[in-house]
Order: C-alpha cells, then sequence, then structure tokens
C-alpha cells in the first residue's frame, strides 16, 4: 500500500481521563499543550490551512459500512434523504450505507477488502473480522495523524487524549491513528447479569444480595443456583455465560489485544491502576486458571451449566436466546452504562448488574468500535471531513443514529425523545457503532440527565498500568497458526466447564509448548517492555 500520511500534530482535549499510554494526561478544552502521537508536533499550530466552504468543494458520495445494523431498504432511504441534503450545505458529500448485520459483517467486509472494493470508510475494532490492528499493519487502512489538524479539528477537541493513544497502532505507515475512535462506553468492567425477578421469585432479597456482590465461587452463588434448579425444575440451566468472560471474572485479567485467548495481565479489581507489575504470562499455566477452570467444571458437573453455552457452535446464539426470554439466574456481562434500563425493558424482567470489578481503560475499551477510511477510497480527506461532523454535530448524529423526528422518535419537553416503535423497529443501526454517542439526545428510558451521568461514570475509569498495549504477532504466524489450532480444541471446552481440567488441562499445556506459546509470552513482553519505556 502507498504511504499517504506523516504525523500526528498534537491536539486539545476537553475532558480529563487517565492516558492509556501509561501515567496520565488530562487538561480542559483550552489547554492546547499535550500531544497525541508520541511526536515532537505540537497542539495550537495555526498555520494548517482550513477545508474549503461546501460551496467550493466537489460533490462527492462516499460508500460506509456499518456493523450491527437491523435497517430496512425503507427505512435506510428515507432517513438517507434527509441526511444528504443536511451534508450537502455542510460538506457537499453524500452517504451511500451499507447497513452490516451481526450475521454478515465479518465474513464480508473481509471478502470486500481482499478483492478490492469501493467503499470509503468502514467500521473497525479490535474484535471485528476487519480488526484493526492487523488490517492497519497490513496496509488496509488510511494513517490519519496528519490529517486530523486539517480535516478533523473538531475531532481532536471532542475526543479525550486518552481515547486517542489507544487507538494508536503500528501500521504500514508507522505507528499512529489509522481509524477515528468512538466516544462510547470508553471502559471495561465485567459484571453478573442478574434476573432480579426470578432472584425475587426464589426468596430473595434483591437489593441486599446486588449490594453485597456476587462471588463465583463462593457457598452462597452456588446455592442460589442450586435453589433455581430445584425451583424451575430440571430442563432449566441457572448459569448461563460467555465462558471467556466468565474466565477474566474469574481470574481478573483484561484482554490483551493481538494475543487475547493466550496471554492475560493480572489486575487489581478494587484500583485497575495500582501497580501490579509489567508482567505478561500464558494464561492457562496460572494458578489462578486452574482454580477457575476447577470452579466451572464443578458448577457444570452439579447441572447449572448448559451444553449448549460449552459448544462454540452454539452458544452465543443459546445465551442471545435464554437472555431474550428471560430463562436464566446468573449471566456474564461487560457493563455499558445504563444497559440495565435497555435490558430489562426488552426482557421485560428486573435486569440488575453487579460489578466483579472496578472500570478500567485499556486498548481492548479504546478500539472497541472505531471507523477506518480505507486506503482504496479516493475521497480520503472528504471521508475525514464527514467523521468530524458526524462525531461533533448533534443533529448529524442524531438523524444517522435514530433517524427522524416525526419518523422513528418524538421530542419530549424536557429535551428526552421517545421512539416510535414500529419505525424504529426498522431503523436501528447499533448505537455504539456509529460513533460519539455523547452528543445523541437521551431517550425517555434514560432520563434527561443520562448522559451527564454516563460521562460522570466513565471518567472514573482507570488506565491499566500497561496502557493501551497491543501485541504485535506479525513476527509469530507460524507459532500463533499452530497455538489456535490447540486452543480450538481445548480452550473453550475448558473454560466452559465442559471437560475435567484434572485431565484436559495438562494435556493443553503440553501441546501449547510443543505449539511454541513460551515463544509467544517473551516476545509479547519483550514489546510490552519497549512499549511501558516509551
Amino acid at each position: 500500500m502507498k504511504k499517504i500520511f506523516a504525523l500526528l500534530v498534537a491536539v486539545a482535549m476537553v475532558l480529563s481521563l487517565a492516558a492509556c499510554g501509561g501515567g496520565t494526561s488530562s487538561s480542559s478544552a483550552s489547554n492546547t499543550g499535550s500531544t497525541a502521537g508520541g511526536d515532537s508536533s505540537t497542539a495550537g499550530d495555526n498555520s494548517t490551512s482550513q477545508p474549503a466552504s461546501a460551496a467550493d468543494l466537489e460533490p462527492v458520495t462516499l460508500k460506509m459500512w456499518f456493523h450491527g445494523s437491523n435497517v430496512t431498504p425503507e427505512a435506510s432511504e428515507k432517513v438517507m434523504a434527509e441526511v444528504n441534503a443536511y451534508l450537502k450545505d455542510k460538506i457537499n458529500a453524500s452517504i451511500d450505507p451499507i447497513w452490516g448485520t451481526w450475521g454478515d459483517f465479518n465474513d464480508s467486509v473481509v471478502t470486500a477488502l481482499s478483492g478490492g472494493d469501493d467503499v470509503d470508510i468502514y467500521f473497525t475494532c479490535n474484535w471485528s473480522g476487519d480488526e484493526y490492528n492487523k488490517y492497519a499493519r497490513n496496509g488496509y487502512w488510511v494513517k490519519l495523524d496528519d490529517m486530523l489538524p486539517q480535516y478533523g479539528a473538531d475531532l481532536l477537541e471532542a475526543i479525550p487524549q486518552a481515547i486517542w493513544d489507544c487507538a494508536k497502532t503500528n501500521g504500514a505507515d508507522g505507528n499512529g491513528v489509522y481509524a477515528v475512535p468512538g466516544l462510547k462506553d470508553t471502559a471495561t468492567q465485567y459484571c453478573i447479569d442478574v434476573n432480579g425477578t426470578l432472584l425475587a421469585e426464589l426468596g430473595y432479597d434483591v437489593d441486599a444480595v446486588c449490594a453485597a456482590g456476587l462471588d463465583i465461587y463462593s457457598d452462597e452463588f452456588e446455592e442460589m443456583l442450586k435453589k433455581a434448579k430445584e425451583v424451575k425444575g430440571s430442563n432449566f440451566y441457572p448459569l448461563v455465560m460467555e465462558p471467556v468472560v466468565m474466565e477474566r471474572i474469574g481470574t481478573t485479567t483484561s484482554i490483551i489485544t493481538g494475543a487475547s485467548t493466550l496471554l492475560s495481565y493480572y489486575y487489581d479489581a478494587e484500583h485497575p491502576g495500582n501497580d501490579t507489575g509489567a508482567k505478561l504470562v500464558n494464561k492457562y499455566a496460572t494458578e489462578e486458571f486452574k482454580k477457575y477452570a476447577d470452579r466451572i467444571y464443578y458448577l457444570s458437573q452439579q447441572g447449572y451449566i448448559s451444553p449448549s453455552t460449552q459448544s462454540v457452535a452454539t452458544s452465543n446464539d443459546y445465551r442471545n436466546s435464554v437472555q431474550a426470554s428471560g430463562d436464566y439466574l446468573f449471566n456474564t456481562q461487560p457493563y455499558a452504562f445504563g444497559c440495565e434500563l435497555d435490558y430489562s425493558k426488552a426482557r421485560n424482567l428486573d435486569v440488575r448488574m453487579v460489578p466483579c470489578d472496578q472500570p478500567f481503560m485499556d486498548a481492548t475499551s479504546g478500539q472497541g468500535a472505531m471507523m477506518a477510511i480505507s486506503a482504496t477510497s479516493k475521497n480520503p480527506e472528504r471521508a475525514l471531513m464527514f467523521l468530524n461532523l458526524l462525531n461533533t454535530d448533534p443533529e448529524l448524529m442524531t438523524m444517522v443514529n435514530y433517524g427522524l423526528e416525526g419518523y422513528t422518535y418524538t421530542k419530549n419537553d424536557d429535551g428526552t425523545i421517545t421512539f416510535i416503535d414500529d419505525a424504529r423497529t426498522n431503523y436501528t443501526p447499533w448505537t455504539n457503532g456509529v460513533g460519539n454517542v455523547r452528543i445523541l439526545p437521551p431517550t425517555d428510558a434514560q432520563g434527561a440527565d443520562f448522559w451527564d451521568r454516563f460521562t460522570a461514570y466513565y471518567d472514573t475509569a482507570e488506565a491499566l498500568p500497561i496502557g493501551g498495549f497491543v501485541f504485535d504477532p506479525s513476527d509469530y504466524e507460524q507459532e500463533m497458526a499452530a497455538i489456535s489450532s490447540v486452543y480450538e480444541q481445548y480452550g473453550f471446552n475448558i473454560m466452559g466447564g465442559a471437560v475435567d481440567p484434572d485431565t484436559a488441562l495438562p494435556e493443553f499445556l503440553s501441546k501449547l509448548e510443543e505449539a511454541g506459546i513460551d515463544k509467544i509470552v517473551a516476545g509479547a513482553q519483550e514489546q510490552l517492555d519497549k512499549y511501558l519505556a516509551g
């Protein structure tokens, strides 16, 4: 891929957050002295020329691929007609959306990117098929550093420095920012999703149970599972989970982007920013993992976990189904502020979220939803102008994300909106996948002060001591392929409680060693040491 841009000029900040790059970074919107790329450029340089006005720009159409959408063609046509009329006056551009769904996005975008395409903007992140860091290394995304001061100046002011730090990666054109990060749920916090309605039916004080917290290793936790099983019958499985999430809850470990199924970093659950030592380990070779594996296998043997949870082929669909029906007692959930309101309404239950740790920031949360400009785009500057406007203009963000007043929602006197059910059902982009959710109007269910509370919650998140570290596996492709094969055979089954860890875990560890796990751990540690050294 051709080299397009140079290095990022420093940026201003509007929020005070701990920086993901190690240490802290805070300033007000008027403070223009911080940098965003680890380079020597300084913020506040007004010598860069500004984009031309809309009247001076040639009209362009930008094709944009979204993720997680439920949008009918008719609804898209109606909303986009208004969106594009608005954009014509702003940047003389129009948007041609591709509404990728949860089911088709990964395969479709990988095929499109591998064959060359005419898409200008792609959703990307550190968990999608077009994984942000990998595709940046392979030259699929435009490096944005040099463009941002001219075409994304409002973006630089709107998105906190900590999030820009998390977005930096080693791409084809060097270290920098290769996608615009979404200002959404910018921290990770693991919770137990509690069916409060069922818990009350079992005779428990729901408020007291949730206030006391839940410990998967405790006798009390097992007692509640047992009682639910007795009351609901032998075909009821009270513990539903994502095995990989339950393992993190059980071991207090974070994801290492680039090697999420292999490596772990152990953090302080009460104060994630505390220095616990910059040490990466093979997660499966630790005492903590063995303790977790023993516990989840025991709970499975008691009949508390469905076999459908323990199979990769059925786990996700099964979990979604029982969540929707409310046919569970406990579930795992990476938290998004206010999600219990949505879940309670959707499931017609009293849904509670019980924290297992305090919120923290790392590359996982900072790269959780992003928009990248394709290296094949014929109009990268205009694409960035659009992303700048989308993420800073409340009217545009509301149209793209929520639709049109009178069609998909109505406005209320207190500043909230109420969705019109039938129309909104036909036009439902994935809110967090679109961009800066903090400029959306609150819904009536959220309350008028929702975004103030949302921002306050995420502002408390502490950065992990390893910051926004991302493992680059490009020098270990042979080992990673071999280890992936071994993981598919053992990893999910052990984390799901499907097999006895006394026999399966030693076999797993032996095969991991043969496949080169020690080389991966050493290489990752070397990269982390260099990252922390600056």
